[in-house]
């Protein structure tokens, strides 16, 4: 069996990727320095925690579920401890893009992420409709990069990746480069912080006098059909006139001129993965 190390295992991500592998191909040791987040991996999976430096020896694949401002420096402590060869997972971005890896020739990075649920499904059951995350019962997409390894070491990788993400649909490869467009800036930058515009849209429209469910109900509609429309999920669907002329008219009020250079941009996006990696301001 492919020996595996789950870094960071008793924390709130690394405690969903020790459920699923669970079972699995792999021979997992989980690695945890905190009391409380063993405790929380025991009573979540009922498995103990190992030596790290003996995990790390004798691992084939390490996966870093750990926050993004830690990876790199988790990366540099630990990277003289594993053998030639081994492959290391992280699971956003962020630090490889900003250059956070260590430099050794004979290890792999690989990079993965969760895509998440998709608005539009066939999820039948309320446990997988409910699972907005992902990871447990509802089935998503994800994406993988081969930062720097073998190419035969992306099939272990997305294996892995499929597994600690399961139940998983399709596999995208992608580059690192572009793992990092995707998030942050397709996902936080834009569709999140839109997501937030649009709620607070919703509470203004009931300060000025909608009952708050009914303007709940009415932006959640009109955003299915509009989301459906605009990626063609229903290609029959169209904006009706009102709709359009009202669109032309909001984007030159809502939006400056160039915001999706601004944001896109190669030196925006690496950026925001350095701010994303940098370690908290001290409180003044």
């Amino acid at each position: 069996m492919t020996k595996l190390a789950l870094l960071g295992a008793g924390g709130k991500m690394g405690v969903r990727l020790a459920t699923n592998l669970q079972g699995s191909q792999f021979d997992v040791a989980h690695v945890e320095i905190s009391e409380e987040g063993r405790q929380r991996l025991r009573a979540a999976v009922g498995a103990s925690c190992v030596d790290q430096e003996r995990a790390l020896a004798e691992a084939d694949v390490v996966v870093l579920a750990v926050p993004d401002r830690l990876i790199g420096q988790i990366a540099h402590g630990i990277i003289d401890k594993v053998r030639p060869g081994t492959a290391l997972i992280v699971l956003d971005a962020a630090a490889p893009h900003a250059g956070q890896m260590p430099d050794r020739k004979d290890v792999t990075y690989f990079v993965t992420h969760p895509c998440h649920p998709p608005i539009f499904n066939d999820e039948t059951t309320e446990e997988a409709r409910r699972d907005f995350f992902g990871g447990i019962a509802a089935k998503q997409h994800i994406v993988c990069a081969l930062m720097q390894g073998p190419e035969e070491h992306y099939a272990l990788c997305e294996s892995v990746a499929r597994t600690i993400y399961k139940p998983v649909m399709r596999a995208h490869r992608c580059t690192v480069e572009q793992i990092a467009m995707l998030e942050p800036a397709l996902s936080e930058t834009v569709a999140i912080t839109m997501c937030l515009a649009v709620r607070e849209a919703t509470d203004e429209a009931a300060r000025r006098g909608v009952p708050q469910q009914a303007a709940i109900d009415f932006v959640l509609g009109h955003l299915n059909i509009g989301l459906a429309i605009a990626f063609n999920v229903m290609p029959e669907g169209r904006f009706s006139d009102g709709a359009l002329h009202a669109i032309d008219q909001a984007k030159r009020v809502i939006f400056k001129e160039g915001w999706l250079d601004r944001v896109f941009a190669p030196e925006a996006v690496l950026q925001s993965v350095r701010d994303i990696c940098a370690p908290p301001k001290a409180a003044e």
